[in-house]
């Protein structure tokens, strides 16, 4: 927080750097020239009115204004006013839960049991079964661009399933991949949304025999832009 004779000077410094006079000032502002000058030689206070008056002006951040005069209280409430218009939620008024984020998806046991969990992350969950749902890293880029590598799924665990649907499919025990699903009357086929990667089809036998397994459908995803 500055004092009164340091937010002068500061003020007085910004307009310098646009090349206006305290006059200038006036006729755009509607400020009065001695309120103008009293500010600048630190004999009054500053509204927040006029300091985003003024930051309109020179090109300041209001906000960096207000935190100079000291009007910290306000500064939280234009933060959470400039989220609302952009449509962003604080994460503090967000009611997340902790889902598990699976690593390799082995065979022999549940595959949401603690074996197989790498790390928890935070979430806000629409359905009621919170229990049923996990995470997953996508690894490759057979889903670009609809998922890059690097990026984290959300999944609701699940056998079922809707043609077209984006499901986590573990194939004979071995790590889960995730990939559009198409179930016909002989089988299934596996749809990479790349199109260097090529359809995988399983026929009814394979997918007993294999076995081939939906065991969950993609519901969100979170997008890593820090890539490695």
């Amino acid at each position: 927080m500055l004092s009164n004779k340091e937010l002068g000077k500061y003020l007085k410094d910004a307009r310098d750097l646009k090349g206006l006079s305290l006059r200038e000032v006036n006729k755009l502002t509607d400020i009065s020239y001695s309120h103008l000058n009293m500010i600048e030689n630190g004999k009054r206070n500053v509204t927040p009115a006029l300091l985003r008056n003024l930051a309109n002006l020179y090109n300041l951040d209001y906000i960096d204004l207000y935190e100079k005069a000291g009007y910290i209280d306000l500064i939280e409430d234009e933060k959470k006013d400039m989220l609302k218009k952009i449509g962003a939620i604080p994460l503090s008024d967000i009611d997340t839960v902790k889902i598990p984020i699976l690593g390799k998806v082995k065979a022999g046991y549940d595959y949401l049991a603690q074996e197989n969990i790498i790390d928890y992350i935070a979430f806000k969950i629409d359905g009621s079964d919170k229990e049923n749902y996990y995470a997953l890293n996508v690894v490759g880029d057979s889903m670009e661009p609809l998922f890059d590598d690097g990026d984290t799924v959300i999944v609701h665990k699940q056998d079922d399933f809707k043609n077209g649907d984006n499901c986590v499919v573990l194939i004979n025990g071995n790590e889960a991949t995730i990939k559009k699903v198409y179930k016909g009357t002989t089988g299934i086929k596996l749809q990479a949304v790349n199109p260097y990667y090529p359809p995988k089809i399983f026929t009814e036998e394979e997918i007993k025999d294999l076995p081939v397994k939906v065991i969950g459908v993609v519901e969100k995803s979170i997008r890593n832009f820090k890539k490695k």
